[in-house]
């Protein structure tokens, strides 16, 4: 049941998309009276955070009060993902509305990863060698892309990036833009540094005061927990002495536990600000992680994989939404949502209108804050690259080698409902897994459900024609080869 008060806020609400959906022409929605059912929407993520590394995902050595604390005063996203499985690709996904399809961000760097010789296609990977240029690879957002900050922006809003940017030179129309909470360039990087998260912060909390009397949005992109590992001293020695204190089932890392800190401190400072303004009750927060776990430092289980990976454990991230009055406190949502959602969703929320010139791959997920269902849909994710690491997918048979070494080989992936297939185009082959029965991906069921397989590939390849997805078919030439000279010397650099 609604309280008064919800139900005063969602009519709010849509009386405001109504009309600015009615009224196209008229400029954006005036602010007053109504913008009480206008959220200030506050969206903090960090950087490699795994779906297990909180809290409220049954993480034991990891401390995370204030994002646990956010969690049960709204709603946990059981099921959200980024739009791609590494850093760059799914923040492009966020600003744009798009999927990697269009924007063609697949990884920073812009090439691929790992020994050419186990490549069976020719891919970008060096700028001065072959294969360079087979199809494009980018690097940044096209200035001409409406991000998320113009379309708020378009509908009154003031509009803040603190933090970890990774789209290239262009702002992207955000009001301020600041990379470590001292006015920063976008080009600058700020991995490693132990006090970046709190400059961050205080930042966006003076942000907060000079702003806290108009609707504001505010990105806090945190740079940890990403390598190289490095936190203050003194949290690392409480760490330390915890682990030490009993066995662990596993050995867990006091510096990475003390970075996880350091964003858990940033979410608890935000909304104490908000309070102090009496913000709470007309603000959105979400938390979230750009990707998944990143492997050799943390542990994704009972997740497969890990960042770069497409299997749950690199693109399955903790997702939670608090907004007092209009999400219930302590609920759940198993409803999946991906990266390309935010734009229509904070859309939704603001009254602001969508661009009409470019595509918008999302759907807002407004209705589920309130309790209320949304028709199935399928969300897709689709890599042409190759990315070395932790071998979760073999390299294809090569003088009879059975190698597992990559993390993730060219695919495209589909989830509808509770089913999730992969497609690797290396040797045209297909997984299937139910996710409600097997979270850990360890049953494939493509050949004891060939119906349901084929169902899915064909709904997949159907959205790879509709978004001109980029599919490598050249056969590369040194594939399967042995390495030798400068090539080996390069490839043991890598």
């Amino acid at each position: 049941m609604f309280t008064r008060h919800l139900r005063h806020r969602i009519t709010g609400l849509v009386v405001l998309v109504t009309a600015t959906l009615l009224a196209p022409h008229l400029g954006p929605p005036l602010l007053g009276a109504d913008s009480a059912g206008r959220p200030n929407i506050v969206y903090i993520m960090a950087d490699d955070l795994g779906w297990s590394d909180v809290g409220y995902n049954g993480a034991k050595f990891y401390e995370t009060p204030n994002i646990d604390a956010l969690c049960r005063s709204g709603m946990e996203f059981t099921s959200a993902y980024p739009g791609a499985a590494n850093c760059m690709p799914s923040r492009a996904c966020i600003m744009s509305g798009m999927y990697v399809t269009r924007t063609q961000m697949w990884t920073p760097g812009m090439r691929a990863k790992g020994e050419s010789e186990k490549m069976k296609f020719l891919v970008p990977r060096n700028r001065d060698k072959k294969g360079d240029g087979v199809f494009p690879s980018k690097g940044g957002l096209s200035p001409g892309v409406t991000s998320i900050a113009e379309v708020l922006k378009d509908a009154g809003y003031k509009t803040a990036h603190f933090g970890k940017w990774h789209l290239g030179p262009n702002g992207q129309g955000f009001d301020v833009n600041d990379t470590n909470g001292l006015g920063a360039g976008l080009g600058q990087k700020f991995y490693g540094d132990i006090n970046v998260a709190e400059k961050l912060t205080d930042a966006a909390c003076d942000f907060i005061d000079k702003n806290r009397s108009n609707p504001f949005f505010i990105y806090l992109s945190h740079w940890d927990v990403h390598s190289p590992f490095r936190a203050r001293k003194e949290v690392v020695a409480k760490y330390k002495e915890k682990l030490e204190s009993r066995d662990w089932d596993r050995n867990w890392n006091p510096t990475y536990a003390a970075m996880i800190e350091a964003v858990d401190t940033s979410v608890g400072r935000i909304r104490e600000k908000l309070q102090r303004h009496g913000l709470t009750e007309n603000t959105l927060v979400m938390f979230t992680s750009d990707n998944g776990g990143a492997s050799g430092i943390t542990w994704c289980a009972p997740l497969k994989g890990a960042k770069g990976a497409f299997y749950e454990g690199g693109i399955r991230v903790p997702a939670c939404v608090s907004w007092p009055g209009v999400v219930e406190p302590g609920s759940s949502c198993d409803t999946p949502i991906t990266g390309v959602d935010l734009m229509p969703t904070f859309a939704e929320l603001a009254g602001a209108t969508l661009p009409s010139d470019q595509s918008v791959d999302g759907r807002s997920w407004v209705p589920l804050l309130s309790g209320r269902s949304l028709p199935e849909r399928a969300i897709f994710w689709h890599y042409p690259l190759y990315l070395s690491g932790a071998g979760y997918n073999k390299v294809v048979p090569v003088f009879g080698t059975d190698q597992m070494y990559w993390r993730a080989t060219p695919c495209s992936v589909i989830r509808r409902g509770d089913w999730k297939l992969i497609q690797f185009f290396e040797d045209d082959s297909a997984e299937l897994y139910n996710l409600r029965s097997d979270l850990g991906e360890q049953n494939d069921l493509s050949k004891s459900h060939p119906e349901k397989t084929a169902q899915l590939l064909d709904q997949l390849r159907q959205w790879q024609k509709d978004t001109q997805a980029v599919i490598p078919t050249r056969l590369n030439p040194d594939f399967g080869k042995p390495a030798s000279g400068k090539r080996a010397a390069a490839n043991k650099k890598r």
